[in-house]
């Protein structure tokens, strides 16, 4: 990776946001995110609506590319919260494997943090590299989370 030709790219998005994602790029976030994610990702279809919600009511995609290869990938999303809730949540991060290591993912979340209103809340796995990289950029522990997951759609 050479930062010569890396190109960072952030969209805000919602309905009074002035930036506009093409459909085609939304679609290769998506995709991208989708094989690079690992063992911490979603289906193609939850990341598909999580950049929907983006688009409808508010969030960001930030992603880096080199000669039209995606590198690395951001999506956050506006809680319509705040204080109580961060107004954001940075709900999918990603570089691709051969730029690990590098600092990709601290440029990427430089520029995310640098462009979103409010505070920001991200869930890591504990075992996850990227979370001193979250910790070093700030983030604290605050809370244990805990779900109910209903099956069936309850």
């Amino acid at each position: 990776m050479t930062t010569q030709t890396l190109n960072i790219r952030n969209y805000r998005l919602g309905p009074d946001a002035p930036d506009t994602l093409k459909p085609e790029d939304r679609q290769r976030v998506a995709g991208f995110l989708h094989t690079h994610l690992d063992e911490y990702g979603d289906a193609l279809e939850d990341i598909q609506a999580c950049l929907a919600y983006a688009q409808e009511r508010g969030g960001s995609v930030t992603y880096a590319e080199e000669d039209g290869e995606l590198l690395g990938a951001v999506v956050t999303n506006r809680t319509g919260m705040s204080g109580f809730i961060p107004e954001n949540i940075l709900v999918y991060i990603a570089v691709h494997g051969k730029t690990r290591g590098r600092g990709l993912g601290k440029q990427l979340m430089e520029t995310v943090l640098a462009n979103v209103e409010g505070n920001v809340a991200l869930h890591v796995e504990p075992h996850n590299p990227a979370k001193k990289l979250y910790e070093r950029l700030g983030f604290t522990n605050k809370y244990l989370e805990m779900r109910l997951t209903r099956s069936g759609g309850e």
